[in-house]
């Protein structure tokens, strides 16, 4: 016999301030008639919530809106956003940037810390000390919740990072001078997956709940989207693409080195040689700006000849082979997860935009037969940082808001 459970008086309440709350943030300020057409709650209801949420600080009358009826003006509720505040970190070898934001996920301010070498002894406490003086300088005495969004491995049990390639000792020391910041919480995340979170939520994905980014920077990497959840694996390792064998390649990659694997093919060091290859202006440098730079050039090229199929020239000859290239990793994944949808971002898929993705999308076809479209990302270059912002609103959400 199955013994039916209602929802208590208490339980009732919690869910339908949650459901308040997060139309509060998404729609912005409401009136309580707004709210119970949204919600569908009787008037005492909505009164009882909206009373209770101004007692916990979390929703406060922002004004009056004239409506269409007799009796005084309809008083307009708003989120308090300045309830919690935020903060967010994409940590890169050379130096990190950080932001600010209220619990809205508004930028209240931004930083840049740059990290020469391989760092110094009080390299950590001098990116936190930039931090709590960017907030202090905004009002913001406490910070509720941390992202931070860093390369390799962030192992699910125990959130630990672990590098696959050689990371500077301050990536570590960083996250624990961050957990020693009172009363905050700190999540670690690799940093392809919150690009993949602001993809999802914000950017070229928004329409899918079933996608691949493939993370084209100074190496490739992936973030996985199966059903609306971010797949990260038995140890935090979905998405390490960059050693994926692939044909092309000098050799094969080992447990400790992708410089046989994927990366070698599209890493920016790769793509920066195919561009001088082809005659098009590459720095030897080889970082993701110099190939960006490098993907930025071929554009202008095409854009110079025209992408006529009689018409050569070095920039349409790049493009095309770089997606060749691109397109045998997006197929090794495809046949395996058949995502459906595949956004390119990172440095080269930003700058390869939509010329770029249409490449790859006509490669894939004729490699898979499964169906799959492969879209520019919009997340922008802050992707890393606004992933990270999201994810610290999420958890500072689901504590203040009481979500599960």
């Amino acid at each position: 016999m199955t013994t039916v459970r209602t929802a208590t008086p208490s339980t009732a309440r919690a869910i339908n301030d949650r459901l308040a709350l997060n139309l509060l943030l998404e729609q912005g300020p409401l009136t309580a008639t707004e709210l119970r057409g949204l919600t569908g709650l009787s008037r005492p209801t909505v009164a009882d919530l909206l009373d209770r949420l101004q007692r916990t600080g979390l929703v406060a009358v922002v004004g009056e809106r004239g409506e269409q009826r007799r009796g005084p003006n309809a008083r307009v509720y708003a989120l308090v956003a300045s309830r919690a505040h935020l903060a967010a970190f994409d940590v890169r070898s050379g130096g990190v940037s950080l932001v600010v934001a209220d619990l809205a996920g508004r930028t209240l301010a931004s930083a840049e810390v740059p990290v020469d070498g391989g760092g110094t002894p009080g390299t950590a406490d001098r990116i936190v000390r930039t931090l709590l003086d960017v907030a202090h300088g905004v009002g913001v005495e406490r910070l509720h919740t941390v992202a931070v969004g860093a390369p390799g491995l962030v192992d699910p049990a125990t959130g630990r990072l672990q590098s696959t390639g050689a990371l500077p000792a301050w990536h570590g020391e960083l996250l624990a001078a961050l957990r020693e910041l009172p009363g905050t919480e700190v999540i670690l995340e690799n940093e392809v997956n919150l690009a993949g979170r602001a993809e999802y939520r914000v950017g070229a994905a928004r329409d899918r709940d079933t996608f691949v980014l493939m993370w084209l920077g100074h190496s490739v990497g992936a973030a996985v989207v199966l059903d609306g959840r971010l797949r990260r694996g038995f140890s935090g390792g979905t998405g390490e693409i960059c050693f994926l064998p692939v044909p092309g390649t000098a050799g094969l990659p080992s447990a400790a080195s992708c410089e046989g694997g994927f990366h070698g093919l599209v890493g920016s060091a790769a793509i920066c040689e195919l561009a001088r290859a082809h005659g098009l202006p590459a720095d030897p440098a080889g970082d993701a700006a110099a190939a960006e730079a490098a993907v930025r050039a071929a554009l202008d090229d095409l854009d110079a000849v025209g992408d006529l199929d009689a018409v050569g020239g070095p920039g349409r000859a790049f493009l095309d082979e770089l997606a060749e290239r691109i397109a045998l990793g997006a197929a090794s994944v495809c046949v395996v997860l058949d995502p459906g949808c595949v956004v390119l971002g990172g440095e080269i898929g930003r700058a390869g935009g939509p010329e770029l993705a249409a490449r790859v999308e006509r490669r894939l076809a004729a490699l898979s037969p499964l169906r799959t479209e492969v879209r520019a990302g919009t997340a922008g270059g802050g992707a890393v940082l606004a992933g990270a912002v999201l994810t610290a609103g999420d958890a500072a959400r689901r504590d203040l808001f009481g979500e599960p």
